[in-house]
């Protein structure tokens, strides 16, 4: 599986915030130059298509899966495809405060910390349904590994879709998250029309 390992600050420079990626916050951009203010609809439409992929971590190939899902399901196509990024574990577990950034909570799934529903889940892509419980494994290096992550983590307020229960490291799925609740701003429109052609 490949995943993106290089400098990340470069990224959200040039994408703007991308809280999955990393914690760092973008430099202030009020002082830019006129001269290339102006963009182009190609452009901005793969702006918007490299935000999705750098901050949910996916591949060129992963994105136009997703992209092809959200198309055949019911529903416009922006928001199901967002609702399939947000519903995926890795991101579920970076939601809930687990997990300080997506890469991080993907780590943790592919080394085997997480239960879902008593089950051992080591695929980071794993689809979350409502009512799914997700729980660290009653090691102490797992719950170790997590106690870190829920402390360090900054506390922002946890989608409506989403319980955690830190005492008992554990986390609840109540339904499939809306789109206003997205943690990340973005013109999903814009990323569809990037892919139409390849749909």
């Amino acid at each position: 599986m490949s995943r993106y390992r290089g400098p990340r600050f470069k990224k959200i420079c040039r994408l703007g915030s991308l809280p999955g990626l990393t914690t760092k916050r973008p430099p202030d951009k009020s002082k830019s130059n006129p001269r290339f203010s102006k963009k182009k609809e190609y452009q901005i439409r793969l702006k918007e298509k490299q935000k999705l992929r750098f901050h949910y971590g996916l591949t060129e190939r992963q994105l136009l899966k997703y992209v092809r899902i959200a198309g055949k399901a019911k529903g416009p196509t922006g928001p199901v495809l967002l609702q399939l990024l947000e519903m995926r574990l890795d991101n579920t577990l970076f939601r809930l405060g687990m997990a300080s950034t997506i890469p991080q909570a993907r780590q943790l799934v592919n080394h085997r910390h997480i239960l879902v529903n008593g089950r051992m889940v080591d695929i980071p892509s794993y689809r979350c349904k409502p009512r799914d419980i997700i729980t660290a494994r009653e090691k102490e290096k797992s719950r170790t590994l997590i106690q870190n992550y829920l402390d360090s983590s900054p506390h922002n307020k946890l989608p409506y879709h989403l319980t955690i229960h830190p005492l008992q490291y554990k986390g609840l799925v109540n339904q499939i998250i809306a789109r206003g609740w997205v943690g990340l701003k973005i013109k999903e429109l814009l990323v569809v029309e990037y892919y139409s052609r390849q749909i």
